[in-house]
């Protein structure tokens, strides 16, 4: 695994360097959306507190 000074300091010179050039990392969708969905829940989940707190708070 490299670190980004690593992959950065490996170029002979920024003029010459293609940040689109060469391999790209590529995700399927469906992968993507699993490792997403803890992330969506606790975003719902704070969207209800939130509510709830200014239903509390302002008496909506």
């Amino acid at each position: 695994m490299t670190s980004v000074v690593e992959a950065t300091a490996e170029g002979d010179a920024d003029d010459d360097r293609d940040p689109f050039g060469g391999a790209r990392i590529e995700v399927p969708e469906g992968e993507m959306r699993a490792v997403a969905k803890p992330q969506i829940l606790v975003g719902r989940a704070k969207r209800k507190i939130d509510e709830v707190a200014t239903r509390l708070t302002y008496g909506r």
